[in-house]
């Protein structure tokens, strides 16, 4: 090939095939600094982004895991809170039955007595009845609303974590067997039924409170493996803006530098004219 051509200037080409391909270096750098991926579709590398696309799937998966178990926590916490203040209920109407049996009591007084321990009974089934959260009950009468708790527990919806329906309503047989008022003769068998109630509800509330644990329990797991999914993905596609940032003022010098030694392989038809004055 002829050193001295004006049809063909291979330092030009040169020059100009260096400079494309820093070009295109320097666009994927600025590409990766703007997205802060280093890996941001298939075209970069196909294999490490279809690891962390089926990654991404799996993190997004347990965020629904995440809502359900949350949602399990608030329907056990409405209703062991619901269950706590039924209990109290019971403790006071045992009081109310404890006074009502003492000797030589006027009959306004146990009247009085009967009034407040029946307004008290009343309350349990209004409690029980309004511990709902999103539609759900565990401790109503099984006609409102009631229904068990199951969470979903994985990513694929195979298991769940399940909190059992209690009723702790006047249809409970504990709760049911107490007196209904405090008129006639009340003794140790009445004191006795409340005692039962109470003990009843406790042992009640503690399964609450155990299926409850388990949400808790399970949910910062759940949570734990999430991040550590977002941080494996971050290792697979992010990109090291450090290291991005070195390489994007060195390819900003080469390019300049590509630049000018175009400009000058430009020159050297000025140069073959020189030959002809």
């Amino acid at each position: 090939m002829a050193m001295n051509s004006v049809n063909t200037n291979a330092g030009a080409m040169i020059a100009l095939q260096n400079l494309n391909a820093t070009n295109k270096d320097l666009g994927t750098v600025q590409n990766r600094i703007n997205t802060g991926l280093k890996i941001a579709t298939a075209k970069d590398n196909g294999a490490i982004w279809a690891i962390a696309q089926n990654q991404r799937a799996e993190s997004s998966s347990l965020n629904a895991v995440v809502s359900s178990l949350q949602r399990g926590q608030s329907v056990a916490d409405v209703a062991m809170s619901a269950g706590g203040a039924i209990s109290d209920i019971l403790v006071q109407m045992k009081e109310k039955v404890l006074a009502s049996t003492e000797a030589g009591l006027s009959t306004p007084s146990k009247q009085a007595l009967s009034d407040e321990y029946v307004a008290l009974r009343k309350q349990i089934d209004t409690i029980a009845n309004n511990a709902t959260f999103d539609g759900v009950n565990l401790i109503s009468d099984t006609a409102v609303n009631s229904a068990d708790v199951k969470s979903i527990a994985n990513a694929d919806a195979t298991a769940t974590i399940d909190i059992d329906h209690v009723d702790l309503s006047t249809k409970n047989t504990s709760i049911a067997s107490t007196p209904t008022a405090l008129t006639g003769a009340i003794g140790s068998a009445e004191v006795k039924s409340l005692e039962t109630a109470i003990q009843s509800v406790s042992s009640s509330l503690s399964k609450l409170g155990t299926g409850a644990k388990a949400l808790d329990t399970h949910l910062t797991n759940v949570m734990k493996l999430q991040d550590t999914l977002d941080s494996g993905i971050g290792n697979l596609v992010d990109a090291d803006l450090a290291k991005e940032s070195a390489k994007l003022q060195a390819l900003q010098t080469k390019q300049q530098l590509g630049v000018q030694a175009l400009s000058i392989a430009n020159q050297s038809s000025s140069i073959i004219m020189g030959l002809f004055r």
